[in-house]
């Protein structure tokens, strides 16, 4: 199958091309590499320079590659700079989704599978939150990608192609950017290796539900199906923990005695997250396999390896 990437160098999309590519399918990847790294970019992929905002670029890639089948990843991920700038937020996020959601019809793809987030529902009025929950998105981020999970469902039915949405909770895993906002594992991690106090933003108790990357992975594979077509469905562990929880989890991992330091709480931030996942597994087959302490271990062993090959 001819599948194309959007974001494909970035942290979980480098993780599906990966798996695509290992499956035999034949991949192009779209990335203008101001977020994501070439050092992500698998060998047997082709990647092509530019940005999703570039409606013309991006539509001659796909009248010259012809994909089937779309993962749309590229996006402006970062909740804090949604709020600073929400006009660029909505630029990559929602122009740069109906771009690529337009060149999907003008070229014939059948399907697009879309990475959304938990950040399109309310404060959580219940938890674990179902796909049916209130959406009253707290953040530009979350606004942007609850309208572009709108803007699918307009292009199905309106054009007949097939989508799958994902809503993800906290992904994290290698490859992801201790140099952020998002991604405190990732974040947690340089720090402490670094030598660096980490910050926790609000007095710890925070929550968050953690899904490893390799899961989410999973998940994307099995969108390839039939099966559960034209639906959302939530990714995550179904478990809530706690910031302080995550630093401590790290801080073990990492042989650290280091306290953190407690900042103020970030506007655009619900105060607890938890998903219902059982669509996904009632639906897809789909259930996490990775445990969060087994999955921290696995991020630190990565920077490790990595500092060793800085040297």
């Amino acid at each position: 199958m001819r599948a194309l990437v959007t974001g494909g160098a970035g942290f979980i999309a480098s993780h599906i091309v990966d798996a695509l590519v290992e499956k035999g399918h034949d991949v192009t990847i779209v990335d203008d590499l101001s977020a994501g790294s070439e050092d992500n970019v698998n060998a047997r992929a082709r990647l092509r320079k530019l940005n999703i905002t570039d409606f013309e670029a991006l539509d001659a890639v796909f009248a010259s590659e012809k994909p089937e089948v779309v993962y749309h990843l590229a996006a402006q991920t970062s909740v804090r700079h949604s709020m600073d700038d929400p006009s660029f937020d909505a630029r990559v996020n929602v122009i740069g989704s109906i771009n690529t959601l337009q060149s999907c019809v003008n070229h014939g793809a059948s399907k697009i599978l879309f990475s959304s987030t938990c950040a399109v529902y309310s404060e959580p009025e219940y938890v674990p939150m179902g796909e049916s929950h209130p959406i009253r998105p707290q953040s530009a981020y979350g606004m942007a990608k609850h309208t572009v999970e709108n803007y699918i469902r307009f292009y199905s039915d309106v054009y007949g192609l097939r989508y799958k949405v994902f809503r993800y909770g906290n992904v994290y895993g290698p490859r992801q950017s201790p140099h952020g906002e998002a991604g405190v594992i990732a974040i947690f991690t340089g720090q402490l290796m670094s030598g660096v106090q980490p910050k926790i933003f609000g007095d710890g108790s925070k929550t968050r539900d953690y899904i490893f990357v390799s899961d989410v992975v999973q998940a994307n594979m099995m969108g390839l199906s039939d099966k559960g077509d034209n639906d959302i469905f939530n990714i995550a562990q179904g478990i809530e923990v706690s910031d302080f929880e995550i630093f401590d989890a790290v801080r073990n991992a990492t042989d650290s005695d280091v306290e953190p330091v407690y900042g103020e709480k970030r506007a655009g931030e619900a105060d607890r997250i938890s998903l219902d996942c059982s669509k996904a597994r009632n639906s897809l087959g789909w259930s996490p396999t990775v445990h969060l302490l087994d999955g921290v271990q696995q991020v630190v062993t990565h920077y490790r390896e990595r500092q060793r090959d800085d040297k």
